[in-house]
């Protein structure tokens, strides 16, 4: 890429950027500083307009370029990422979305906490919510490392390096000055962007095989180098009966995960109702529903047009194949079009990262502020402005993320979303269903069931080849694998609710039945709801 129109890339990089952070300070001078105001945006948002914040909030690197880079380089394998992310929305709908609403103010806490004792739970709930976040952040860190790197004309470690950096410096701005009203404003216009930028790309693939999608997938098939097998179930979880058990743990992690990620959780605290929060996500469903089916015809065009050699080339774990479709399809590389489409297309894909990370970051420092600060703080001491705690722990979760993303960079971003993913589904989900739905439910078991599903999936992690025994590993030199799947998912999730089941029936505390039938009536009715 020439000098000339690197410049136009990073011109239209700056002018998103420029736009946010006036959003950012528009915001900031108009807030009252409330810890509604800065957790929930004053609960004054729309049913669409939080539709389009979710949708942004969810529509990740992950979705944009690590997804598409799995249905270029492994076919029909990849779909199952789009299949996982898509079905989730199904249980966040019929039964979380409404209820989460009703029983809570801010975060995931607060639900659980409503009938048990508060500090165990928070404490647990608090740390693994923070945990989930993390590993979420080191994905979008990912993302913008390689596709910055790719921008500026190469692949070097420095230029990814420092993008991580400046990514995470952008994102405790963001939460920091702008707190959730901010954050909402820049996932609408970063959904509206994407949405945008995916149907032109679309338009233009099916424009190269004059709309005939067959041809499409028999010459993404021809390119593969795989043949039929690359429209076909198999060619990277059917190898063996691990790879098979692998496949099985990702599917598991992501149709269950969506309902236990605490950013979109969130979300639903920024609307007036429970209705609205119902709502918001019908519209989310429609917008993230339509997003991921062009995603598909995305993937398969890179295959078609590029080829997973030329993928793999720019970006070993194919997080790169939608920035460079878009400068085939513009003209090719030194073309004016493709250049001003690569840098349309990079720019909304930066775009995308910095507006996801921006909510988890909210997410993450309420947990600390709200639940983790306020429950761990000595009694005595003068308590400081939960507001205040929460930009310094946006801080803090930023230093830990640079530092992670700067570390796995070599990894798919959407394999890493999976991880974070796995660990919601086995930590979270488990206490949010019990303590919606099971009268019997006590405060052990809520400890129980979050330790017992988060300690398994993060030492899974550790012990699994994504960290050590190959040379797609995090440490490479090393072998301390002893646990065979990538994902783990299959072991962890099980666990999380044996542990919540086994720490209740075992409790000598009877479970407070009032408090019970007062937050089924609340997560029913909405009466009492904040």
């Amino acid at each position: 890429m020439t000098a000339e129109h690197q410049t136009l890339a990073l011109l239209l990089f700056s002018a998103f950027i420029a736009v946010t952070l006036g959003i950012t300070t528009w915001v900031s001078r108009n807030r009252r500083g409330s810890a509604e105001e800065f957790y929930a945006g004053g609960r004054l948002f729309s049913p669409m307009e939080n539709g389009f914040a979710i949708a942004g909030d969810y529509m990740s690197a992950a979705s944009f370029l690590g997804v598409t880079g799995l249905i270029a380089l492994f076919g029909y394998d990849g779909l199952l990422y789009v299949v996982g992310f898509l079905v989730a929305w199904l249980v966040v709908l019929f039964l979380v979305a409404e209820l989460v609403r009703n029983c809570g103010r801010f975060t995931l806490a607060d639900v659980v906490a409503s009938r048990m004792r508060e500090r165990p739970v928070r404490i647990a709930v608090g740390s693994a919510s923070v945990t989930v976040s993390v590993l979420y952040l080191v994905a979008q860190m990912v993302g913008a490392g390689s596709l910055v790197a790719l921008l500026l004309g190469g692949t070097s470690d420095a230029a990814r390096s420092w993008t991580v950096i400046g990514v995470g410096a952008l994102m405790v701005i963001y939460v920091s000055l702008g707190g959730m009203r901010a954050t909402t404003w820049i996932q609408i216009v970063k959904a509206v962007l994407l949405l945008g930028g995916t149907v032109a790309l679309t338009v233009l693939v099916l424009m190269r095989f004059h709309g005939d999608v067959d041809r499409l997938l028999l010459t993404a098939a021809e390119r593969s180098g795989h043949g039929e097998a690359f429209l076909a179930p198999g060619l990277k979880y059917g190898g063996d009966w691990t790879a098979r058990l692998d496949f099985v743990s990702l599917g598991l992690a992501l149709v269950l995960g969506t309902a236990g990620l605490p950013h979109i959780l969130s979300r639903f605290y920024t609307v007036p109702t429970a209705r609205a929060a119902r709502r918001s996500v019908v519209w989310a469903v429609a917008l993230i529903g339509g997003f991921y089916l062009m995603t598909i015809v995305l993937g398969f065009g890179a295959a078609a047009i590029l080829g997973p050699d030329a993928v793999r080339g720019s970006n070993a774990a194919g997080n790169t194949a939608v920035p460079l479709l878009a400068l085939d399809l513009g003209g090719g590389a030194g073309s004016t079009g493709g250049t001003v489409l690569f840098a349309i297309v990079a720019a909304i894909a930066f775009a995308t990262i910095l507006a996801v990370v921006a909510g988890i970051t909210l997410a993450s420092s309420a947990s600390v502020a709200h639940d983790l600060h306020a429950s761990l703080r000595r009694r005595g001491r003068k308590p400081r402005s939960e507001v205040a705690v929460a930009r310094m722990a946006a801080v803090g979760v930023g230093v830990v993320a640079i530092a992670l993303g700067l570390l796995a960079q070599d990894l798919n971003v959407a394999f890493l979303v999976g991880l974070a993913f796995a660990v919601a589904a086995s930590a979270n989900l488990p206490v949010l269903l019990y303590s919606l739905f099971w009268r019997g439910f006590t405060t052990r078991g809520a400890v129980w069931a979050v330790y017992g599903g988060l300690v398994p999936a993060v030492v899974l992690v550790v012990l699994s080849p994504v960290v050590s025994g190959g040379p797609d590993s995090l440490f490479p030199s090393l072998d301390f694998q002893y646990f065979p799947l990538q994902n783990p998912g299959l072991v962890s999730i099980p666990l999380g609710f044996l542990a919540g089941w086994l720490g209740t029936v075992t409790s000598a505390e009877v479970a407070d039945e009032a408090k019970h039938a007062e937050t089924e009536v609340r997560s029913l009715t909405g009466a009492g709801a904040a």
